[in-house]
């Protein structure tokens, strides 16, 4: 990945033989110089290139450097808008850095591929007390040993403020400062690798956050009126000036990939990305991201809210060449069903049994269909969707905290319920993540927080009130009372793990690992086909049926209401292959896991189903007599 003059990317400052060179995009300004600060103060002029791209190489400094822009005779000195590390922050000046410096010992790591992952969604600020890479990094064999594959990290380019999920980054290329350095960074995917863990991270291409964002010194275009975001300007895809833009963010895409060793990338809100050039700007960016990883194997996901199934199809069928898309179908039905609530967004859902069944063997719900919510349609046919290509959740970072009191979904449901799910979750053919702390049943809340201004804080609680305000529930007065502030650092910390809740919730960790071994091990589970059926067998309960290569077929059965006796059971699926009995194998209701026992599931002829449990049976070759 070699550009002009020996550089590795087309924009931003690298060391080479002599000194650094720095190259920015500025279309509208007549003059640039690079403004040394660190370790002397000096001045070098950059040369027009005459495309609006000013260049030139700093003779005598290496990584390390402190450095910003002075564009025309402005007084203010400007940040790189692709500065590899912000050491003060957005507002401060921009740092060299090097690299190569970085000893990596992953030379025989292979990437990661989509089939056989189990995700985790973490946030760096809050997964550890000291909230850093290197706490972090410490965790990692935790995760290992419950099952975890590949950890999903929550965004971390620069952001203003001491503490927040990231999601308003301003400073694409840098690691924020708040959990250390680039190196700590790389450390942190170097141990995860030396684990057998991949490592993916969140990135928004959606739009920049508003405070220290300086790109607009750059150039009015890498934004567009033409379209709007929920976040405000939109970055701008397909209109005038916009190819330096596209050149800015794919750079950013394969930099994570190249220079971090990066197993993947998760895509913000792709609804909120525009563009209608021919090609689109996630295909790109994906070619990037690959392009850059070599021979290693990548992952890129998207969060797209209105399930648009291209993402998933390649560039010859009209896609976009993503790997896999989150099912937000699948959290919303599991949630009713748990919780009993269907509110705002969760109001077309019933948690009914053929729901389940509908999202393990379709994907998503909704296909197409009137969305009374929203009042339209929402999402597009994915009858042919292979399951892996979506990812499936009981939590994650947005929907915990918009439960208000940012509780988990274990401590609102019952618990019978809640480990019926858990089963059904991991052990469908969907690609199964977690978030931070779920594994061991954390009663850590995770809040909406960010720290910004005064006056941006205000604004910014009064607009999370008023989005809360879309529940019913959360919308009374003294609901609005008890919604956090976003800017208070006790927001922020309460968020935060507690792991010694690893050691005393030892039930919650024993369901999670078994049910991600028996997933892995299970050679009819493991395959994630969609070779596979359901029933529902009364108003709370169902079956999935996996059908085995060899005939010897597994079934899982979901019982969310009291003891049910089928008796008669006119449901084929529940028959036996033939040859074959079933086996229980496995059973929510286990002791270990906080269950009451297993009761015998077939008595005088006729099927048994604890209630609020699930259990997990195999066709074994009858025994001759």
């Amino acid at each position: 990945m070699r550009h002009g003059s020996g550089r590795r990317y087309p924009i931003g400052a690298e060391p080479m033989a002599g000194g650094v060179s720095f190259r920015v995009w500025a279309p509208q300004r007549r003059r640039a110089a690079v403004v040394i600060e660190m370790p002397e103060s000096r001045t070098v002029d950059l040369a027009s290139e005459g495309n609006g791209y000013f260049s030139g190489l700093a003779e005598e400094i290496h990584g390390g450097a402190l450095y910003r822009f002075r564009l025309d005779d402005d007084s203010f000195l400007y940040p790189d808008p692709a500065s590899r590390f912000q050491p003060s922050g957005p507002h401060g000046p921009s740092q060299v850095v090097d690299p190569s410096a970085f000893r990596w010992t992953d030379s025989d790591w292979r990437g990661c591929r989509l089939a056989g992952q189990v995700l985790m969604e973490l946030h760096i600020g809050t997964f550890t007390p000291e909230g850093t890479w290197s706490s972090a990094a410490e965790r990692l064999t935790d995760l290992q040993e419950v099952g975890i594959t590949c950890v999903e990290v929550m965004p971390v380019a620069d952001f203003a403020g001491e503490f927040g999920w990231g999601y308003d980054g301003v400073n694409f290329f840098a690691p924020t400062r708040l959990y250390g350095t680039p190196d700590d960074f790389r450390a942190f995917v170097d141990r995860a690798h030396s684990l057998g863990l991949g490592v993916i991270l969140d990135v928004v291409y959606n739009h920049f956050g508003p405070d220290g964002n300086y790109i607009h010194a750059f150039s009015k275009d890498y934004f567009t009126d033409r379209h709007k975001t929920d976040w405000g300007e939109a970055v701008n895809y397909d209109d005038h000036n916009s190819a330096a833009v596209r050149e800015f963010v794919t750079t950013n895409a394969a930099y994570w990939i190249d220079e971090f060793h990066l197993d993947g990338l998760r895509l913000d809100a792709t609804q909120n990305i525009y563009d209608s050039s021919s090609s689109h700007i996630l295909t790109e960016l994906t070619a990037a991201a690959r392009t850059a990883a070599g021979e290693r194997a990548i992952i890129v996901v998207a969060e797209n809210e209105e399930q648009k199934i291209c993402h998933v199809q390649g560039p010859e069928d009209g896609g976009y060449g993503l790997d896999a898309l989150w099912n937000d179908d699948f959290h919303h039905t599991a949630v009713v069903a748990l919780t009993g609530h269907s509110e705002a967004y969760y109001s077309d859902y019933k948690g009914t049994p053929q729901e389940f069944i509908s999202a393990i063997k379709w994907g998503y719900l909704y296909q197409g269909q009137w969305y009374l919510w929203q009042k339209n349609r929402r999402g597009t046919s994915s009858l042919t969707t292979e399951p892996p290509a979506f990812v499936t959740f009981l939590e994650n970072h947005d929907q915990i905290a918009n439960s208000g009191k940012g509780q988990r979904v274990h401590q609102m449901a019952n618990p019978g319920q809640y480990r019926a799910l858990t089963a059904l979750f991991l052990l469908s053919p969907g690609t199964p993540m977690l978030f931070q702390g779920q594994e061991f049943a954390s009663s850590a809340p995770f809040f909406y927080f960010a720290e910004h201004r005064p006056d941006l804080a205000q604004l910014v609680a009064k607009g999370r009130k008023e989005f809360m305000a879309q529940f019913p529930s959360l919308a009374s007065p003294e609901m609005q009372k008890r919604i956090p502030n976003p800017a208070a650092r006790l927001t922020f910390e309460q968020s935060r793990l507690d792991w010694k809740e690893r050691e005393r919730h030892v039930e919650a960790v024993a369901l999670h690992r078994d049910l991600i071994r028996l997933r892995k091990e299970d050679k009819v589970i493991a395959k994630q086909s969609s070779n596979l059926d359901g029933a529902v067998l009364g108003p709370h309960s169902f079956l999935i049926r996996f059908f085995g290569d060899d005939g010897y077929d597994r079934m899982l059965l979901v019982n969310l209401g009291r003891d049910t006796h089928l008796s008669p059971a006119p449901e084929p699926l529940l028959a036996e292959p033939a040859g074959c009995d079933w086996e229980v194998r496995w059973c929510s209701e286990d002791p270990r896991y906080g269950g009451l026992g297993i009761p015998p599931l077939q008595k005088d002829r006729h099927w048994f189903l604890p209630g609020n449990a699930a259990v997990f049976l195999a066709a074994v070759a009858k025994e001759k007599s």
